[in-house]
C-alpha cells in the first residue's frame, strides 16, 4: 500500500515559521491534503510535538516525533524517533549544546510553545536557529543510541546541506535515506548528483507556512501503517 508522507514540517516553535503553524492547523491541513503520516521537525527543539501528536491521535493522523538539528558544521539533519520520550531526551542534549544567545523576536520571529488547543503556553528563550556544538557524527551516534534515525536534509540545496557543507556524505555514517527538496524533481537531482543513486530518498516540504505542506504526492510503500516498518525502510 502507498502511504502519503511529509516528514519535514515546522511549527510556530521555529522562529522562521508562521505563527499560524499551530498543532490543530498543521494536523487539519495535513488531513485536508489527504496525508497519512507526517513528522514535525522544528529547529533544534521538539517542544510542540506532544500537542501535535495528541491532536493527530484524536483525528486519525499519524505523527512521528522529530527535530531538525543544525550541527556545528551548519548541516541540517532530520532526526526521527519512534517514541516521544526519546525525542525529548535528545532535545535536552541539543538545547544544552546551543550557544547562550537569546532570541530576538523582532529580528528572527517568535518561538511559541502550544498545547493541544493551540493555546500559547510558553516561549523558548534561546535562539533555535543557532548551530549546536554537536558534529554530524555526534548527532548520528546520539540519535541511533536513542533508537532514532537520521536523514540528511535537503541535500540538493546550496545551504545547510551535508553535500554543500562537507562536500560528500561520509561512508562512516552509513546513511540509508536522504531528503530531497520539494522544489527540485528527483530526476534532476539525481542527474546532477549521480552518486546519490545508491541512497533511498524521501521528498518533503520543509513547510514553514500551512499552504507549503505537501499534497498527496510523496509516498512510502508498506504493507500497513506501522512506525516500526517506517523506521525499517528509512533507518540504517
Amino acid at each position: 500500500m502507498e502511504f502519503a508522507i511529509d516528514f519535514h514540517i515546522h511549527s510556530a516553535l521555529s522562529p522562521c515559521a508562521d505563527e499560524e503553524m499551530t498543532p490543530n492547523n498543521i494536523v487539519n491541513m495535513a488531513l485536508l491534503k489527504h496525508l497519512d503520516i507526517i513528522a514535525v521537525t522544528d529547529h533544534n527543539s521538539c517542544r510542540n510535538i506532544p500537542a501535535i501528536m495528541e491532536v493527530g491521535k484524536n483525528n486519525g493522523l499519524a505523527v512521528i516525533p522529530g527535530m531538525e538539528v543544525q550541527t556545528k558544521e551548519e548541516v541540517h539533519i532530520i532526526c526521527l524517533f519512534k517514541r516521544l520520550e526519546a525525542a525529548q531526551k535528545f532535545e535536552e542534549i541539543v538545547y544544552n549544546s546551543l550557544p547562550e544567545i537569546q532570541n530576538n523576536e523582532e529580528l528572527f520571529g517568535t518561538q511559541l510553545i502550544m498545547d493541544e488547543r493551540d493555546n500559547i503556553t510558553g516561549k523558548v528563550e534561546k535562539l533555535l536557529l543557532s548551530s549546536t556544538c554537536l558534529s554530524v557524527n555526534d548527532v548520528f551516534i546520539l540519535v541511533r543510541g536513542l533508537g532514532g534515525i537520521c536523514i540528511p536534509a535537503h541535500v540538493d540545496r546550496n545551504s545547510y546541506s551535508i553535500i554543500t557543507n562537507l562536500g560528500f556524505i561520509p561512508p562512516s555514517l552509513k546513511v540509508k535515506t536522504i531528503e530531497f527538496s520539494k522544489k527540485n524533481s528527483p530526476e534532476n537531482i539525481l542527474k546532477r548528483y549521480s552518486f546519490l543513486k545508491k541512497y533511498n530518498y524521501i521528498v518533503s516540504s520543509d513547510a514553514h507556512f500551512l499552504w507549503d505542506i505537501s499534497e498527496r504526492e510523496f509516498f512510502l510503500n508498506m504493507e500497513y501503517l506501522s512506525i516500526s516498518e517506517i523506521f525499517d525502510k528509512l533507518g540504517n
